[in-house]
């Protein structure tokens, strides 16, 4: 048991230690593209005060720094990192984090409930489908899912809106509470719940046709395999040869896109937030590159990072507990 323990800790431990390099790399690589985008702050400061002279931005850019040679420049960012200071946002006038921390629950919010019903709908589905396959339920299903992915996100977010919102009223058009309320307690929160309504079934709805189809395809290929065979040969019921045996080993691809769709998912908050007028960290990161907030979109690539490597960690990790082989090859 303690080996068990040991082997699964050190394992954790290697996954850990890889992804502090691509940290590194990652917001090196941003920090270098961001110096050949046109323009900084201080250009969208004065174009927000309504001009200024040559003179008034070069002693702005000298009070942020920003006339300083990149090299200097991104040494300061890493050693503000390494002290936990993402440093000061000058559009919005106070600390990168605070800006962030405000605006990050809405994010996570938003992608955790999107996660959840696209891997359990795309997963009770798929086995749906594999179960009747080449019936009519697996056709039903396939076809519904693949016109979800082929449909653009925003198209379904706007056409969410527009039957749900507009025509029959049932749920909000966008915004994440209403403000002017004063609702508190559960009250708040069926508040909050009925305007994540749209947003979430949206990004949801193209991951989960992706894993009904993947879960559909691998419960196919698992149960052929033959231990499945020999399961049933030993007169185990069906029900207990699919869930104990095959649903257990379909399930190893589904966790390894979870992973990958962890960044994806980042990305397509963006438009989704845009559409729905969500405040979270992709309509932050939009706003950030319109107002040249460097800092600002800095902070929200490295937290973003972070999230994306603390998804992919749990993933390695769930995929270990599913398949004690990884940890063997990984000694």
């Amino acid at each position: 048991m303690q080996d068990r323990v040991l082997s699964f800790l050190v394992f954790a431990l290697r996954r850990l230690a890889t992804s502090v390099p691509s940290l590194l790399i990652i917001l090196v690589a941003v920090f270098v593209l961001l110096q050949f985008a046109p323009g900084d702050t201080v250009d969208a400061l004065l174009a927000q005060m309504g001009g200024g002279d040559a003179a008034v931005g070069e002693q702005l850019r000298h009070f942020y720094g920003l006339d300083a040679p990149v090299t200097i420049q991104l040494g300061h960012y890493l050693w503000r990192l390494v002290h936990l200071d993402l440093g000061f946002s000058a559009i919005y006038g106070k600390p990168v984090a605070e800006v962030i921390g405000e605006r990050l629950p809405v994010t996570l919010l938003l992608m955790s409930a999107s996660l959840l019903v696209a891997l359990l709908g795309g997963t009770v589905l798929g086995v749906l489908a594999a179960r009747r396959v080449n019936k009519w339920p697996d056709t039903v299903i396939s076809t519904v899912g693949l016109l979800f992915y082929a449909t653009p996100s925003f198209w379904l977010g706007l056409m969410g809106v527009v039957v749900f919102a507009v025509k029959l009223g049932w749920l909000p058009s966008g915004g994440f509470e209403d403000l002017g309320a004063g609702l508190s307690g559960l009250e708040r929160a069926f508040d909050i719940a009925r305007h994540m309504v749209l947003p979430t079934a949206t990004l949801a709805l193209i991951f989960l046709s992706i894993y009904l189809r993947v879960m559909r395809a691998s419960m196919l290929e698992v149960s052929t395999q033959d231990f499945v065979r020999t399961a049933r040969a030993k007169g185990a019921g069906e029900s207990r040869v699919v869930v104990r045996h095959v649903l257990r080993n379909a399930l190893l691809p589904m966790v390894t896109l979870v992973g990958l769709h962890a960044s994806t998912m980042l990305g397509g908050s963006v438009v989704i937030e845009s559409v729905f007028t969500l405040p979270g960290l992709g309509r932050l990161a939009y706003e950030s590159v319109v107002q040249r907030d460097l800092n600002t979109l800095l902070g929200i690539v490295f937290v973003s990072a972070l999230l994306v490597i603390g998804v992919n960690f749990f993933v390695d990790l769930l995929y270990a507990r599913l398949d004690p082989r990884i940890r063997a090859r990984g000694r």
